[in-house]
Formats: structure tokens, C-alpha cells, sequence
């Protein structure tokens, strides 16, 4: 059924290509032209329908849609599983999930105090560093002091 454009454009341009050969050299660079045009068509219906081809046979025989295979691509790690716990089981998953999350809150907490006494630290080094650019600044004026002084005995 996909072949049906391309031996439709096929046919169309062997059409023309005889015609090409039958009409009056006036009308041959016309004929040239449109056979061309239509011999480019056939190969780009031969690459699409080859295309989708590869496509159906690389997605299998099932017939799904755009939106579903838009789907499965996004979520292709993810694979759901259905199953089946008693609520023992669910309590105590639940108890273990709810103790790591408590110990990723507690990191986190860590983190945030730790990233809390970096900033203190960076906010000291800045000042420090900016005292030492007063005190460089105010050995240079003292210098220059003592050189006008000695200029001028």
C-alpha cells in the first residue's frame, strides 16, 4: 500500500521521459526540466517509503501510535512492574523508605550548615583580604610620605 506513491511518480516521470524524446526540440528543455523534477520525486518516495520501512520493522509489528511511542521513548528507563505485597510487606517497605528519606533529610540538613559556614568563611576571607589591601595602601602612603619628607630637608 506505501508503494503506491512512487509507482505513481514513477509512472509520471517515464511518461515524461518519453514525451522528451518525442516532442520538437522547442519543447525539450520544458520536457527536461519536468522530467527531472519528476525523477527526483520518485527517489524521494522511494527514500521515505524505505524510511518507514526500517521504522516498522525496527519497532516491531505492533501498531502504536505517535503519542504512545512518543511515550515509551520519554519513559524507556523506566519500566513499571505490577506487584503483588501483603501490608506487612507494605508496612515494612514503608519503615525502610521512610528511614532513608529521614537519613537523606539529616544530610541535608549537613549540607546546609556546611554550605552556611562556607559562606562565613568566604565573607571572613573577604574582609581579610580586604584588610590587607588597606594595610598594603597604607604602608604605600607611608612610604611616599617619608619621600616628601626627605625632599624637603
Amino acid at each position: 500500500m506505501g508503494h503506491i506513491p512512487t509507482i505513481v511518480t514513477s509512472c509520471l516521470a517515464i511518461a515524461l521521459t518519453i514525451v522528451y524524446f518525442i516532442v520538437a526540440d522547442e519543447g525539450k528543455f520544458t520536457f527536461l526540466i519536468l522530467a527531472s523534477a519528476a525523477w527526483f520525486l520518485v527517489i524521494i518516495c522511494w527514500l521515505a517509503q524505505k524510511s518507514a520501512d526500517y521504522m516498522h520493522r525496527l519497532g516491531g509489528h505492533d501498531h502504536v501510535t505517535h503519542d504512545e511511542k512518543k511515550k515509551l521513548a520519554t519513559n524507556y528507563g523506566q519500566r513499571q512492574q505490577i506487584v503483588h505485597l501483603s501490608s506487612s510487606e507494605l508496612d515494612h517497605a514503608k519503615a525502610e523508605l521512610s528511614a532513608d528519606l529521614e537519613t537523606l533529610q539529616s544530610s541535608l540538613k549537613n549540607k546546609d550548615t556546611e554550605i552556611e559556614n562556607l559562606k562565613a568563611e568566604i565573607t571572613s576571607l573577604q574582609t581579610l583580604v580586604e584588610i590587607e589591601k588597606l594595610r598594603a595602601e597604607l604602608a604605600n602612603l607611608k612610604a611616599l610620605a617619608a619621600k616628601e619628607s626627605a625632599k624637603k630637608k
